[in-house]
């Protein structure tokens, strides 16, 4: 049998004499400028041996107890190559986060920083990915060095987001300046409703926090395209570049031919409908999503709430409430880190918890739509997110909720959307449009619906084609959005060229003819300056013969809804219709105002 084991030690001691070890590096594409931002380090093991892999090498130093050293030897490795190869932009270098075990120094700030300072490296080029997120790991430690990290000029990304609540609760954390989406929720996102909706939804709280995303794993140019289509600034994986000693500073043909194409991807409707569009109840309120938790009152003892804590592994928060009025809120993450710091729990444990508590909870009535909620976490700080908040019922206490419950029921909400939105412009199609009327007529609210259709789109899409086809759609949808007020009108994708606006604003008539203005230059870039000039362009008619047609142009049909003034969405949709064909009867772009009340039938 051949003594594998002693072949690991001998090689684990050359690593951490300073040989065996080499460098790839993997890069880092920013959607937005088209130009590489940096690279990840990647380290190998000695070649054509069993430790080549950086897996199988870090598992063999953990068990001869000598990972720290070569974890360093692995940080040598990568710096030294990037600065010998004199590569462009930030260096993702992997560390491991201090554990809860060992005496090892917390991830080896001085040792970095001096060798950063031997092969000339600022810190301000390197980003420090945290990996490896064991149940093991000591927050606090490990934030605490961050943290110093930070005041040297470090940046800080969290790797392997998605992999359950803990990767949720460490991004609250620890704040750090990138997260990676973990490529399992890229690997499909063209073809998976649900993770496209876990990636939006993770956008949008980077948004709100100041983090900036980078998606994982991009192997294929249509998770390439609904990456980027989603907002997301920064993609790596294979198809982009593979890791490599030399990585060429030039952009792959095909990358390059993804990133000329505009357009958002066509995702596919799924194949299973469920309960209709939730329009008027906003997905539901807090109260479905409130828990009720033993409050403490004030005066109780830290120590007597730590215990709490340390008796109810699941319980994630509690709310602190003096007679039936809410007072604050103690999270397990900020009680643990408090207590883990040293003499804390002599000095604190008899004290009364309101000392520790957070005396500005997020306090919501149980009647908040869910929708007015997620507006307030966007608002307000992150940390919300993560610690939950307190739900009354005028002053009084009755429950709290948690974060990743209310990410849970947004993301049910997006799917719901999802499977009646049109799959070019994302926007709600034709079952949220008859179900928002209806809701609009019920409640007995005016308002005025506006018909949006595009002249002489037929023959466009026979000359330039359905792709810049497709372009001119989501060229008008942006019009559209741009002259809306998102708190009160509403915009539908009925399908192909034809939008429907919801007006609940008093100026929706300027908002209609500043349309009318925006597509009046938007369109001028889908045609070339001979056909500007002759104010039209030539394309065969139904018959086959050659034909000038008028440049596209936007005509709008709007009816005046009031009060009882129609029965359902049908007759608003009839009348809307007809208010469309009499402003495609004018030339160029039109709007024509339906103000004539409908006969009603006894």
């Amino acid at each position: 049998m051949i003594d594998t084991s002693g072949q690991e030690a001998a090689l684990i001691e050359a690593i951490c004499q300073g040989d065996g070890l080499f460098a790839e590096f993997q890069p880092i594409l920013d959607f937005r400028t088209a130009q590489l931002s940096g690279y990840e380090g990647l380290v190998r093991g000695p070649a054509g041996t069993t430790l080549a892999r950086p897996l199988a090498l870090f598992a063999a130093a953990r068990r001869l107890g000598r990972a720290h050293e070569v974890e360093l030897r692995c940080r040598r490795a990568v710096l030294s190559a990037f600065a010998r190869l004199g590569l462009p932009g930030k260096l993702f270098l992997n560390i491991s986060p201090v554990e809860a075990v060992g005496h090892e120094p917390a991830l080896a700030l001085m040792q970095t920083l001096d060798f950063l300072h031997q092969i000339e490296l600022t810190p301000d080029r390197i980003v420090l990915e945290l990996t490896e997120h064991q149940p093991t790991l000591d927050l606090p430690e490990t934030r605490a060095t961050l943290q110093d990290y930070r005041a040297l000029g470090f940046e800080i990304a969290l790797d392997d987001l998605g992999e359950g609540y803990a990767s949720l609760r460490l991004w609250s954390e620890l704040r750090p300046d990138y997260v990676k989406i973990d490529q399992h929720f890229i690997d499909g996102i063209d073809t998976d409703s649900l993770k496209l909706q876990f990636v939006r939804s993770i956008r949008q709280i980077a948004d709100t926090s100041g983090t900036r995303v980078i998606a994982e794993g991009i192997e294929q140019a249509a998770q390439f395209q609904v990456v980027r289509d989603l907002g997301i600034f920064f993609g790596q994986g294979y198809f982009i570049a593979r890791p490599n000693a030399l990585p060429d500073p030039e952009l792959a043909p095909a990358v390059q031919i993804a990133l000329s194409q505009r357009g958002a991807h066509m995702h596919p409707q799924p194949s299973r409908l469920g309960e209709g569009f939730a329009f008027g109840n906003g997905g539901g309120t807090v109260a479905q999503l409130a828990r009720y938790v033993l409050p403490v009152s004030p005066d109780e003892l830290s120590e007597d709430v730590m215990a709490r804590f340390e008796q109810d592994p699941a319980l994630e928060a509690l709310p602190v409430v003096a007679g039936e009025t809410p007072v604050g809120l103690i999270s397990r993450s900020a009680l643990l880190g408090r207590f883990a710091r040293r003499f804390t729990r002599e000095l604190y444990g008899r004290k009364p918890c309101s000392t520790l508590m957070e005396n500005t909870p997020l306090v919501v009535e149980q009647n908040t739509r869910i929708e007015e909620l997620s507006r307030l976490i966007a608002d307000g700080t992150a940390h919300h997110l993560i610690g939950g908040f307190v739900v009354t019922e005028g002053d009084r206490y009755v429950g709290i909720v948690q974060g990743h419950a209310l990410l849970r029921q947004i993301t049910d909400m997006q799917l719901d959307a999802a499977r009646y939105a049109n799959p070019l412009t994302l926007l709600p199609g034709n079952v949220p449009i008859d179900d928002y009327i209806d809701h609009l007529l019920a409640s007995r609210t005016p308002f005025q619906a506006c018909y949006c259709d595009l002249d002489n789109f037929k023959p466009f899409n026979d000359v330039f084609g359905y792709r810049r086809g497709d372009d001119l759609i989501q060229a008008l949808a942006r019009v559209l959005m741009a002259v809306r007020n998102p708190a009160c009108d509403f915009l539908g994708h009925i399908g192909g060229d034809d939008f429907l606006l919801l007006f609940q604003s008093a100026d929706w008539e300027s908002r209609c003819r500043a349309a009318l203005e925006r597509f009046e230059t938007v369109v001028g870039d889908f045609f070339g300056p001979d056909q500007i000039r002759a104010g039209g362009f030539e394309a065969e008619d139904r018959r086959g013969q050659v034909m000038l047609y008028p440049l596209t142009s936007l005509s709008i049909g709007a009816v005046v809804v009031e009060q009882d003034s129609y029965l359902s969405h049908v007759d608003v949709s009839v009348a809307a219709a007809e208010a469309k064909k009499m402003a495609k009867r004018q030339s160029g772009n039109s709007l024509f105002i339906e103000r004539r009340r409908p006969r009603r039938s006894a």
